[in-house]
């Protein structure tokens, strides 16, 4: 084992080299990475702190602002109610020093490689967790007065107000993380924000500071148009960046709770769906062959019905979208009704949803009827009126597509007894009914173990898994005459109806996904 002196001196031959000396060391020595720190540790009486357990602390800078733990090369992270110093070089006698001198007693002192550090302080860098010193205490009358204005999510610098890089670098990092929501929940301590990727709530980090939450939800508010004195009920607002270049929409919705108030920001990049959509196919969602060439063969009939469900979050419209995508060969009017329009489609009519200002998925529908279309998509089926006017318009010669919300094919049928639409005329119109779930995939550079490019959950990207009950005289027969559902389930099984579960296990069969992120999505009967 190397000595402790021997560290010092080739620490000290390597200051200037423009290397991060732990990498130089370990080939040096010709050992991995964890072996050189476990050996640092062994040498100098640190205990080691592993990347798999650095990127998963919560740093604290209220001791040790970023900018000068780079120069550290040490940051403080928190644990329980104790404060811990994580650092690099363990020759650095000054460090130990300022550590020994601080008002708030460090507990233990943990041993990290530089390599390491200094990653996992550059993803820091772009999120909120960068930010230090004290909030401006004036942002709040600031933000009343001010304008909403439009950022840039690049170039983030120190001229900034400390709220304002707060939000902007949550929102740049969010964004870098493929983040669907961002999170910001009032503690008592300050703020935590936390993502939705993959459909699964990660914290991404929490910054301590008593004033954090309401000057950072006042700022979110400023952005979204919304009112910042009102804290009492929820508000929903919306707001647009810019960043590289393209414009960005997020939705957002505030609430409050015990401790300030919470905010969820939906993050909506219309314009990069719309490059995705371009080349959306079925065949890239992930569906297995049977369910693939199900929905493609219910997305070519002349007329009819084709429903999309599952919870939200599922995929629903992404799967529409694909159908409507490979069945439009520029000879059929399509029309949509959407609420927002998530994907920009060319050579299709796509029309928002305001109900502000009286466009209503019925109304709009029925407008729709009058412009002679041949395909419709509706973006949603939620109330009687709406499932009326499309079964209506399914039985007049119009392909539908749409969603509904139900937890599988079989429960829709109740869905729509339920918006007072009658059997008989519910099954005359519908061609078939798919149910969808979006299951994460193993990521494929640590195939579940956890690294840096998964954010140490084992899991990245996802595809997407389905159910297909295909409609015909004897399924017809038996909802139009209210059989019980194990009847009707019974007999699209015998028809080679593939549940959801049975999907899901066999991504797991086939070493794709684990046992406990199908449990996550699908029933375990």
């Amino acid at each position: 084992m190397i000595s402790s002196e021997q560290i010092r001196q080739f620490r000290a031959a390597q200051r200037n080299s423009g290397q991060h000396w732990d990498q130089a060391l370990a080939e040096h020595l010709s050992l991995s990475l964890d072996e050189l720190l476990q050996q640092l540790g062994q040498s100098f009486g640190y205990p080691v702190l592993a990347q798999d357990q650095l990127t998963l602390s919560q740093v604290d800078t209220s001791v040790l602002e970023l900018t000068q733990a780079r120069k550290k090369s040490a940051v403080v992270i928190r644990s329980g109610e104790g404060l811990h110093l994580v650092f690099s070089d363990p020759t650095d006698e000054a460090l130990q020093g300022w550590a020994d001198e601080q008002a708030i007693a460090l507990g233990s002192r943990l041993l990290a490689l530089e390599s390491e550090l200094a990653a996992w302080m550059d993803r820091l860098d772009s999120s909120m967790v960068a930010l230090d010193g004290v909030l401006d205490q004036s942002f709040q009358d600031q933000a009343a007065s001010s304008d909403v204005e439009e950022i840039s999510l690049v170039g983030i610098d120190e001229t900034h107000s400390p709220v304002i890089r707060l939000i902007n670098s949550t929102l740049f990092d969010a964004m870098g993380a493929g983040a669907s929501d961002i999170h910001l929940e009032a503690i008592k301590e300050g703020l935590v924000v936390k993502y939705r990727i993959d459909g699964v709530i990660v914290e991404a980090a929490k910054v301590i500071g008593a004033q954090l939450n309401d000057q950072a939800i006042s700022r979110v508010k400023v952005m979204a148009e919304l009112d910042i004195t009102e804290r009492r009920v929820p508000q929903d607002g919306r707001f647009k960046v810019r960043m590289r270049g393209r414009e960005i929409d997020f939705r957002v919705s505030v609430m409050p709770s015990v401790f300030g108030e919470d905010a969820v920001i939906r993050v909506l990049d219309k314009e990069h769906l719309s490059r995705q959509s371009s080349g959306l196919t079925l065949d890239i969602l992930g569906f297995n062959g049977g369910t693939r060439g199900a929905i493609r063969s219910l997305a070519l009939q002349p007329y009819g019905m084709l429903l999309i469900t599952g919870p939200t979050g599922s995929g629903k419209t992404t799967t529409l979208y694909a159908a409507i995508s490979e069945s439009n060969d520029g000879r059929s009017k399509i029309i949509t009704i959407e609420d927002p329009v998530e994907y920009q489609m060319k050579g299709v009519l796509q029309i928002p949803v305001n109900e502000k200002k009286g466009l209503s998925f019925a109304r709009g529908l029925r407008s729709i009827l009058r412009h002679d279309p041949d395909k419709i998509m509706i973006g949603e089926i939620r109330d009687s009126e709406t499932a009326q006017i499309a079964v209506q318009a399914a039985l007049t010669g119009h392909l539908v597509f749409s969603t509904v919300h139900a937890n599988n094919v079989f429960d829709v049928l109740g869905r729509f007894e339920h918006m007072q639409v009658e059997p008989y005329m519910f099954v005359a119109a519908l061609n078939g009914i798919v149910a969808q779930r979006l299951v994460r995939m193993y990521c494929p550079d640590c195939r579940g173990a956890g690294c840096a490019n998964c954010r140490n959950t084992g899991y990245r990207g996802r595809c997407a898994i389905g159910e297909c009950l295909l409609m015909d005289d004897e399924l017809r027969e038996l909802i139009t005459q209210r059989a019980p559902i194990t009847a009707i389930k019974e007999a699209a099984r015998a028809k080679g109806c593939v549940l959801l579960r049975e999907s899901a296990e066999q991504l797991v069969a086939d070493g794709l996904t684990s046992l406990e992120e199908i449990n996550r999505v699908t029933f375990s009967r």
